[in-house]
């Protein structure tokens, strides 16, 4: 019976192991299932805060800014491995604009204790690609 136990913990842990390995967690195709039918633009140093409905986070990868037509993906220059979807972000601003210059904290909701420092990069405008008739 003594020999029996190991074996079963080492079974579910072998179980478990190809599981998680069985559906492993693609940030790259994550962020790109969400840009899906956009278009890159010029990349931008500033965005005006006041036109950002909404953020998303993309863990490990990117923070993704959406103003409506255009969504802004951010990778931050260092830090991104604190991004994390279940944190909020906390950005503490100077003026009405997010810069490249700029950091943001991620703040663990249920405890308010800061969990990472990110540091902005660039911002990528993706828009919608409008379909044209061949007439």
């Amino acid at each position: 019976m003594r020999q029996l136990l190991p074996l079963l913990a080492a079974t579910l842990l072998l179980g478990t192991a190809s599981a998680q390995a069985a559906r492993p967690v693609d940030r790259e195709a994550e962020l790109a299932r969400a840009i899906e039918g956009r278009v890159a633009g010029e990349p931008v140093d500033c965005i005006d805060l006041h036109r950002v409905r909404s953020t998303r986070v993309i863990a490990d990868t990117a923070i993704i800014y959406d103003a409506g037509g255009t969504v802004y993906v951010n990778r931050p220059r260092a830090g991104a491995d604190s991004l994390n979807r279940w944190d909020a972000l906390l950005t503490r601003l100077h003026s009405t604009r997010l810069c490249s210059i700029d950091s943001v904290q991620m703040i663990d909701p249920q405890t308010r204790m800061m969990t990472g420092l990110v540091f902005l990069g660039e911002f990528v405008p993706y828009r919608r690609v409008r379909s044209g008739s061949s007439d």
